[in-house]
């Protein structure tokens, strides 16, 4: 692989400076935002080892339980301090930096009171998302650049303050983006005022009815098995969701009316504006820092350190797993990356070279201009780097896609058709029998739907940066980097000339952000987990459901049977026939409430007389139940017994029908169905225990005999089991339902296929003082 040619442009000659006028800070009083940041973490560790004679302060909140002491000291634990700990020892590192460094508890939002004696002022704080909330991303950057200067400002402290930014504030323009204050005439204080109201306005929009009924329909119609409160749940979930949505849609479109990418640049841009009006053109030092795309460190701390994945590195990740078959990007535009230590040695030279009051300063710290690296490079480098160290998955190692750069208009159309395609291939298996088949097409199709969304995602937030037609001048900085003396720029320099890009990705940068993820390559998804074994316990509970679980059969099954034991010959054929002509009925009181479905189809029962039932079961139906018994389902009963588990069979079936399964279980749950003089009314005794009836249950049941929930187990095969199952510490989803599936697949759980086969023998007794060996990773 070779170097590309040099830029048609060239370089902007840098204004000349003397040599002298780039020192190191002495015994300055620095304040520092943003501090347990990315920038913020090395340009304190970059104080601490090569500015000895500074005092840091930092701007830092209370998290949790943790004080703003607690948190700062907790940073020194990092891998960025690694060095520094090394060369002075844990204890004296630990001295030092007590010695040192100080926090100042507050916010960006609650500046507090600040120290009337500050000489230098590093704000490197802003939020982490580049697609927030237009609330959020306003608030985080804006309000937080003016909370800081009103707060310097009535500190009576007089420091220099270097502001740091991003070189993307020009917002969407082609050509040389030069080192200057960014020309526009927007009031970024209305767009401020505007951006905080938004919430409000679209919070009333959120509660209106026509809003709730939608977001509760759609909840029903979903869930509505699972039961009302879970319903309503989820339909907050889902208007809370679409408020976010509506916000971050409100951010990106405002943006890009005013003329910038998204609404990180569009705050970046007017935090600028808000430090030179309230800060220089009060008559203080300002010196604004522009970085591109900050990675991994080139040198120091050490080659590749990186604090968790950064802009370009989701990207990278995603290509590696073979997720982005191919991508909108340019590929003669210049991705313009830099390394982490390069902006945090530029900020300190800023922050050490004299400014002039009220005369703000501009430094871009980037790499385009003088180390130019086109997109197509850096997708060679990183498709050589998984050509030959792929990432693995389940299924072996993971062979990379190659991009061919077909164009943004050609990608969006392809996007677009797959997405339907998706959508409607995800319908259709929704209403197909489930089967381990169709979960398994289901499970394909969800795959196939959340690379679409990611590819969408990254798509619509790297445009601005692979398709960028932007060269950043870097005229300042240069001439700042000669400006230092020759020791400094050989150890704390910033010299993108010595950037080998190839050398830079594939043995420093990639090797560094994969490391985070091949931990998890391998990992087995639940059901191929090895074996695990029942701690004995006798706080435990194992709860299992009937039908679909335990019992190859359902309710509809089970009433056939008893019905073609007793059922007079006369009465055969028309209640053969109304059960045909109610299944629609009985198919949409299932869909909807399973507690309905229950109370619907249990009217069958009228007439039926107690003792006729009482002696099938004990006859030819219970042994036709029994034979219908998942044999899976009755070894892992044996299993939980045998570990000293309680072990409860709950249905909402009715007791006579649960009756054959009781030898097998300690205790038996059902309903009970009214009776007149030993005939069945029709009517249930007591409501079904379905859904958050049944989980009211099982809490009340666990503080009544003292068991331990978070420890316990479940075995569930309905969406309407979603409820209790999520109460317990080891749920499983037996034979599930689409729904059940989805959910069991989101949160981890096991997903069991228990199905008929010949009987085994029945297990032998195992000691309740040895451990017993459970499968299919439950």
């Amino acid at each position: 692989m070779t170097h590309e040619p040099a830029p048609p442009h060239a370089p902007t000659p840098e204004p000349a400076l003397a040599p002298e006028a780039g020192l190191s800070l002495t015994t300055e009083h620095v304040f520092v935002t943003g501090g347990t940041g990315f920038v913020g973490q090395a340009i304190i560790e970059r104080l601490l080892i090569s500015h000895p004679g500074t005092r840091i302060t930092v701007l830092v909140r209370g998290k949790g339980s943790k004080t703003p002491a607690e948190r700062l000291t907790g940073i020194l634990r990092k891998p960025v301090f690694a060095r520094w700990r090394e060369q002075l020892g844990d204890e004296a590192a630990r001295t030092e930096f007590a010695r040192r460094v100080t926090a100042h508890e507050g916010s960006l939002s609650d500046v507090g009171t600040l120290p009337d004696d500050i000489d230098v002022v590093l704000h490197s704080a802003s939020t982490v998302s580049f697609d927030p909330p237009i609330d959020e991303a306003f608030e985080t950057n804006v309000g937080g650049a003016t909370g800081l200067y009103g707060a310097l400002l009535a500190s009576g402290s007089d420091p220099h303050v270097v502001h740091i930014s991003t070189a993307y504030v020009g917002g969407i323009r082609k050509g040389v983006a030069p080192e200057a204050s960014l020309t526009h005439e927007v009031d970024w204080r209305a767009e401020h005022d505007a951006a905080l109201s938004a919430r409000v306005r679209v919070e009333l929009e959120s509660r209106q009815p026509e809003a709730l009924r939608r977001h509760l329909g759609t909840a029903k119609a979903q869930h509505g098995k699972a039961g009302p409160q879970q319903v309503a749940r989820l339909a907050e979930t889902a208007r809370t969701e679409w408020v976010r949505e509506r916000l971050v849609d409100y951010g990106r479109m405002r943006a890009e009316s005013l003329g910038w990418t998204d609404v990180y640049t569009l705050t970046k841009a007017f935090a600028e504006r808000a430090a030179e009006e309230l800060w220089a053109q009060s008559g203080h030092r300002l010196s604004v820092v522009r970085p591109s795309i900050i990675e991994s460190a080139l040198h120091h701390p050490f080659p590749g350190w990186i604090d968790g994945f950064k802009v370009a590195d989701p990207l990278i990740i995603a290509y590696g797993r073979g997720q982005l078959k191919d991508f909108p990007g340019l590929p003669d535009s210049v991705l313009d990356i830099i390394p982490v230590d390069f902006v945090v040695n530029a900020a300190l030279a800023a922050a050490a070279r004299p400014a002039v009051a009220g005369e703000p300063e501009y430094f871009q710290v980037v790499s385009g201009t003088t180390n130019p690296l086109p997109f197509h490079r850096m997708y060679e480098n990183v498709n050589e780097y998984f050509t030959a160290n792929p990432l693995p998955d389940e299924k072996g190692d993971i062979a990379v896609p190659l991009w061919r750069f077909p164009g943004g208009e050609k990608v969006e159309r392809v996007l677009a058709r797959r997405e339907r395609q998706v959508e409607h291939a995800e319908r259709i298996v929704e209403r197909l029998p489930t089967t381990p088949r169709t979960r398994r097409w289901l499970d394909t199709v969800g795959k196939n739907k959340r690379g679409l969304g990611r590819l969408r995602a990254f798509a619509e937030l790297y445009r601005a940066y692979v398709q960028t037609e932007i060269i950043f001048d870097d005229a300042n900085t240069r001439a700042l980097l000669a400006s230092l003396p020759e020791d400094v720029r050989k150890g704390e320099g910033f010299d993108v000339t010595e950037i080998d890009w190839e050398h830079y990705f594939q043995g420093i940068h990639l090797p560094a952000v994969t490391t985070l993820t091949r931990a998890f390559g391998k990992r087995p998804p639940a059901r191929e987990r090895s074996e695990r074994a029942l701690p004995v316990r006798d706080d435990v509970v194992a709860v299992f459901d009937l039908e679909g679980t335990v019992l190859g059969a359902n309710l509809v099954q089970q009433y056939l049977q008893l019905w073609s034991r007793t059922v007079p010959r006369g009465r055969a054929a028309h209640d053969l026939a109304d059960l045909v002509l109610s299944g629609r009925r009985y198919w949409r009181a299932e869909r909807r409430d399973r507690g309905e479905f229950i109370r619907t189809f249990m009217r069958r029962y009228e007439g039926f007389k107690v003792a006729e039932i009482e002696r099938e079961v004990q006859g030819r139906f219970g042994r036709a139940m029994r034979r219908a018994a998942l044999p899976e389902a009755l070894e892992r009963v044996a299993q939980h017994r045998a570990a000293g588990h309680r072990t409860i069979l709950v249905t909402g079936t009715i007791d006579l029908m649960a009756a054959p399964f009781a030898p097998l279980f300690d205790e038996v749950v059902a309903g009970r169905m009214h009776q007149r003089d030993g005939v069945l009314t029709g009517y249930l005794a007591d409501p079904p225990l379905v859904d958050e009836a049944r989980a009211a249950w099982l809490r009340r049941y666990a503080e009544q005999n003292g068991l331990d929930l978070s420890a316990s187990y479940g075995y569930g095969d309905s969406h309407a089991d979603l409820v209790w199952l999520d109460l317990l510490g080891n749920p499983s989803a037996v034979n599930p339902d689409v729904q059940l599936s989805r959910h069991a697949r989101q949160k981890k759980w096991a997903v069991l296929d228990w199905r008929r086969r010949a009987r085994p023998s029945t297990p032998a007794a195992v000691p309740d003082d040895q451990r017993v060996t459970l499968k299919d990773g439950a």
